[in-house]
């Protein structure tokens, strides 16, 4: 019999059984009443999760879904964008910006580092007609969280778009998209909220609204105001939503709310932290900057003589766990432990004592037991 697997990765998360339980039941219309209430909630409550007063867009899409229709409707051929680039996902995105045709200049930095906010403003400096910064609020392939609010000031000050890919930052990290000045941020619904895959949302400033009507960049399905007028105009969506996923993305913000914005935050942060301090009991470096900000992702460096691609395919094969890889340049150098969502202090405990046992396996000199001792250590003492 095949056992469940147990995923520690950053997302796909763990879905809550209320969640599951809300998917499975009866789904409403999607062009009636009910479902105008439904839309209405999960759109006010995003917005509340993403602290901002604009306009909320929801499509059934992945995250990247969410990241073509930035490009789409904010720009026209030719126009000119930075994108830093340190990893997997600034890489995406400066993909769809060069697929679109746009002159995207690439600021690229060594994967598993910070942004720093001086280099785009240097940027911005020796780059005139500049249309917009885009980029990645946590980048998912290395774990680490890029400066936003600094970047926010730069941009601000140089009169540009900020685009934020926030897919998975947004509930694991501290996020405030109208006090950073976030012209458009872009959440997905399978990390940090812990629902099922399948859903992307945008957050949309008046900046970017009035970018919007010169944007000759062709789009239709990621059209921002067809779901802008087809919600004012009759309560729902221009096209047959995935109202199944909906239903679940409405316990699943409920369930955030229930908890409490700051203790889910500092829930992020304690198992963070928890997590690094395992690691290094082991001996193992953290392979990332600014470790104690990466509250939703920990990328640890494989010690000497061990594949990190192997010991994630052997922690899933021996014990259920699943890890994420390294991605690009890193594979093979690290592994990668999700920690963003529904996660508790045994879910961590479990997956700490994985990578013990499997790097015992592979012939690595562990102390059984020492990274689960570091690890309630810091539950200890909170």
């Amino acid at each position: 019999m095949e056992r469940p697997e147990i995923l520690m990765t950053p997302g796909p998360t763990p879905v809550p059984a209320e969640v599951l339980l809300a998917q499975g039941g009866p789904f409403p219309y999607h062009r009636g009443p009910r479902y105008t209430n439904l839309l209405t909630d999960v759109t006010e409550g995003l917005k509340r999760m993403m602290k901002t007063e604009n306009d909320v867009v929801l499509f059934a899409a992945s995250g990247t879904g969410g990241l073509e229709s930035v490009v789409a409707n904010l720009f026209s051929p030719g126009d000119k964008v930075i994108v830093p680039v340190a990893g997997y996902f600034g890489e995406r995105f400066a993909g769809i910006a060069k697929a679109f045709g746009l002159d995207v200049v690439q600021l690229d930095f060594e994967w598993g580092s910070a942004v720093p906010p001086e280099a785009v403003a240097e940027a911005l400096q020796q780059h005139a007609d500049v249309r917009a910064v885009l980029v990645q609020h946590s980048e998912t392939s290395t774990g680490v969280i890029h400066d936003i609010e600094a970047i926010g000031r730069v941009t601000k000050e140089a009169g540009v778009l900020l685009t934020v890919d926030a897919i998975s930052s947004l509930g694991a990290v501290p996020y405030e998209g109208d006090a950073w000045g976030i012209d458009v941020g872009v959440g997905g619904s399978q990390k940090a909220l812990s629902a099922t895959p399948g859903l992307s949302f945008v957050s949309i400033s008046p900046a970017a609204w009035k970018a919007y009507e010169t944007a000759t960049c062709p789009r239709f399905y990621f059209d921002w105001k067809k779901y802008t007028e087809a919600f004012a105009k009759d309560g729902d969506s221009p096209f047959t939503p995935a109202l199944s996923l909906m239903l679940g993305m409405r316990v699943a913000i409920d369930l955030y709310f229930d908890e409490g914005p700051e203790a889910v935050l500092e829930r992020h942060r304690l198992l963070s932290t928890a997590v690094k301090e395992g690691c290094r009991a082991l001996g193992l470096d953290i392979a990332a900057e600014f470790p104690e900000r990466a509250w939703a992702v920990t990328q640890v460096a494989a010690p000497e003589g061990i594949d990190g691609t192997e010991l994630v395919a052997r922690c899933r094969k021996d014990h259920g766990v699943i890890l994420a890889p390294g991605q690009g340049p890193l594979k093979g150098k690290v592994f990668r432990i999700g920690h963003l969502g529904q996660y508790d202090r045994l879910d961590i405990l479990r997956g700490l004592a994985a990578i013990e046992m499997t790097l015992g396996d592979m012939g690595y000199p562990v102390k059984p037991g020492a990274a689960v001792a570091a690890a309630e250590a810091v539950f200890q003492k909170g």
